[in-house]
């Protein structure tokens, strides 16, 4: 009885460590990477990172002998997954990146989907900077930061353009506007 006790013990536990949610490293947002983009990663390369997907970008400015201002991210079948926006360096890095999919999330499980409870249970918050539609939310010494809608905010700080929005005063609930990287 004990030995067949210590055999169901040893395959229930293999069955849970197999059923254990992994993080599918194609939408991880990392320090230094988002899916199989990193900090280093040259304009130039952009399509063999991205060889499985369409990579669109600003054709007339390039006809124009202009580097593209933008250059969008789809998945084949349509899902835009990033907009990048390129350094204007002679050899063109990539400066911002805009998260446009929901399956990229942060190793602390933070994306789109999010809320601003989420961001502030799991990151310490650097600065808030308060525009006329919008709060950005700065990240203590990470690229990544997030945009909220002041729509999400009480009625009495949406129209003020003047007021300086404090961290107690955006309600938990808050979602994610844009979810943005930016890297030096």
């Amino acid at each position: 009885m004990k030995k067949h006790l210590i055999t169901t013990c040893f395959f229930c536990s293999i069955f849970f460590l197999n059923c254990e949610k992994k993080i599918d490293t194609n939408f991880l947002i990392t320090k230094s990477s988002i899916g199989k983009l990193n900090k280093s990663s040259l304009v130039r390369d952009l399509e063999i990172i991205f060889d499985q997907d369409s990579i669109v970008r600003d054709t007339a400015r390039l006809m124009n002998g202009f580097g593209a201002k933008k250059i969008d991210i789809f998945e084949k079948g349509g899902n835009h997954l990033l907009t990048l926006t390129p350094s204007s360096d002679s050899i063109a890095t990539i400066q911002n990146v805009r998260i446009q999919d929901p399956r990229f999330i942060t190793e602390k499980n933070i994306g789109l989907a999010s809320t601003f409870k989420d961001i502030k249970d799991n990151y310490e918050i650097s600065k808030l900077l308060t525009s006329m539609n919008n709060v950005v939310v700065f990240i203590k010494n990470s690229d990544l930061y997030f945009t909220i809608d002041k729509k999400e905010l009480p009625a009495n700080l949406r129209y003020n353009t003047n007021t300086d929005i404090e961290l107690v005063q955006i309600p938990d609930k808050a979602k994610i506007k844009y979810m943005m990287l930016g890297w030096k």
